[in-house]
């Protein structure tokens, strides 16, 4: 199973991930992580893209293009299945995405939507930063983020409706009902 995660912050791509790859017993490959990591590590990249993810802005393509291609290629490595959360962020990052992943042999199966809407998101993102105390979920930050999502990567959707992939699943409910949900209908795709 291949499956890239297209959600707007808050929506449960690293909830959803973890139970998709835990489920599949398939890696997840989330570049939101791999980008903070370096940040904690103070990591020439870490300190590159620490006052853009501070401010909520996007993370340079290339950038963001060089954890894929070695998150994609570990994949491979371990059976060929991903869940990828933190790419695409933008059109022109989704079509670089597929280019990459072809080139690898390991395009997505399923591109799953987790649709919510923008109190609820910042509602979670808020008790999020209670909880983990994370830099980027300050309330102007969330709504920066919110609205480059609207802008920049919505219309990515409509690119992967095209393609066949899109899955949409409604995720203002409990999480579990979320998880059987995303389940249930990997597992039909899965079994076609």
């Amino acid at each position: 199973m291949q499956v890239l995660m297209v959600a707007p912050p808050g929506a449960g791509k690293g909830t959803q991930g973890a139970v998709i790859a835990e489920h599949f017993d398939i890696p997840r490959v989330a570049i939101g992580d791999l980008l903070r990591r370096n940040v904690a590590e103070g990591t020439e990249l870490g300190r590159r893209v620490q006052p853009l993810l501070a401010r909520g802005e996007l993370v340079p393509d290339d950038v963001v293009l060089d954890l894929l291609r070695q998150g994609l290629t570990e994949a491979r490595a371990n059976g060929g299945g991903y869940v990828l959360d933190g790419i695409p962020r933008t059109m022109s990052q989704a079509l670089a995405a597929y280019r990459v992943a072809y080139a690898l042999g390991m395009t997505a199966e399923v591109a799953l939507h987790l649709r919510a809407d923008d109190d609820e998101l910042l509602r979670r993102l808020l008790k999020r930063a209670e909880i983990e105390h994370r830099t980027d979920d300050t309330e102007p930050v969330i709504r920066q983020r919110l609205k480059l999502y609207r802008e920049v990567t919505q219309p990515v959707l409509a690119f992967y409706a095209r393609r066949g992939i899109l899955l949409t699943v409604d995720a203002m409910r409990p999480v579990e009902e979320v998880s059987a949900d995303v389940l249930a209908e990997l597992e039909a795709r899965s079994a076609r």
